[in-house]
């Protein structure tokens, strides 16, 4: 597996360097004016994350904004492989991301060597691969999809149309049951969404009976059969900031609530629980990894800093690209709306 991560040891700042009484967020402002630089920030980032960002969103939304922008530099506030896919759209452009070792569960479930060979095994199979995948099994893939897109997307499909479905197995689970096509699954999961438990919800259910719950379909199907809404993270804040109902239990990543409090304070927002009753699974440690400090180095250093080879990146451009095309408009929250 290539390495599309560029970083040093050698920087002009460090963190052990910083000024405790560094105005940080002032220090990012100032960068993102002189380096002409865009911040973008997935809804499972720190609330001060997501706070500082021009862009907030989900896969999707991301992806599109990072296909739009005009900034010379992009500041990725997620894990690598978002980092990968604003620079498979952007060649020409720097693009950042605060954490070298901010990776995702789903993406190591699904080694390109190990893909090429289960591929090789259905030659006549459209491989449909879900974004959360390194660049290289995206240049593997005839198309990328999102949680926000994919059953939308497969339904557009012939329906004599094979198709491979990877890397998440519960996603791809889902979006059977959804479309009626049969899939073939690459068996990776999610460590955050596979955690919930299906004995603990129903206690929390019991406990809060008028209580509605929103599932990502990144969840097994234990915990999706109890939802009342199913759908991307976006999906899921609309629902909740929408929906006439007081009291939420959402099963995902649980830093989208603080997205959920700023639009609709008056509501309860419950994270769904793991194993041991508590919401502790419901932190995804790969986000976790980022902070405000190294975004602000990894701005002013310009490492960590995502390079592709260019076969890789012309290659995986193709699916990603259709993905965009065949995608409908979907606005993310600016940093004014956040």
């Amino acid at each position: 597996m290539i390495n599309t991560v560029i970083d040093s040891e050698h920087t002009e700042l460090q963190d052990v360097c910083l000024d405790p009484f560094l105005d940080l967020e002032n220090e990012i402002d100032k960068l993102r004016c002189s380096k002409n630089a865009v911040i973008l920030a997935h809804y499972y980032q720190s609330p001060e994350i997501q706070d500082l960002a021009d862009f907030v969103g989900d896969s999707l939304d991301l992806s599109k904004k990072a296909a739009e922008t005009n900034a010379d530099m992009i500041a990725f506030c997620g894990v690598r492989f978002m980092g990968e896919c604003a620079k498979i759209l952007n060649p020409r452009k720097t693009v950042v991301i605060p954490d070298k070792e901010a990776g995702c569960s789903l993406e190591d479930s699904c080694p390109p060597e190990e893909f090429a060979a289960f591929r090789s095994k259905y030659p006549e199979h459209t491989v449909v691969t879900y974004i959360n995948c390194s660049a290289e099994v995206k240049a593997q893939s005839d198309i990328i999809v999102t949680s926000s897109n994919a059953a939308s997307i497969i339904n557009r499909l012939p329906k004599d149309e094979k198709i491979l479905f990877a890397p998440d197995h519960h996603l791809g689970a889902y979006i059977t049951k959804k479309t009626g096509r049969d899939m073939v699954l690459w068996p990776g999961t999610c460590i955050v969404h596979e955690q919930f438990n299906e004995r603990e919800l129903v206690k929390l259910i019991v406990r809060h009976p008028s209580a509605k719950i929103a599932a990502h379909p990144e969840c097994p199907e234990a915990i999706l059969k109890h939802a009342d809404h199913i759908g991307s993270t976006r999906s899921i804040l609309e629902y909740v900031t929408s929906y006439d109902a007081h009291t939420f239990i959402i099963a995902t990543e649980q830093h989208i609530i603080h997205q959920m409090n700023k639009l609709a304070p008056h509501k309860t927002i419950i994270p769904a629980p793991g194993a041991d009753g508590t919401c502790d699974c419901a932190n995804c440690p790969y986000m976790a990894k980022n902070s405000i400090e190294k975004l602000y180095l990894a701005m002013a250093n310009e490492v960590p800093r995502i390079e592709i080879p260019e076969d890789i990146r012309t290659r995986a451009l193709k699916p990603l690209q259709r993905m965009l095309d065949l995608s409908p408009n979907a606005a993310s929250q600016n940093r004014n709306a956040a």
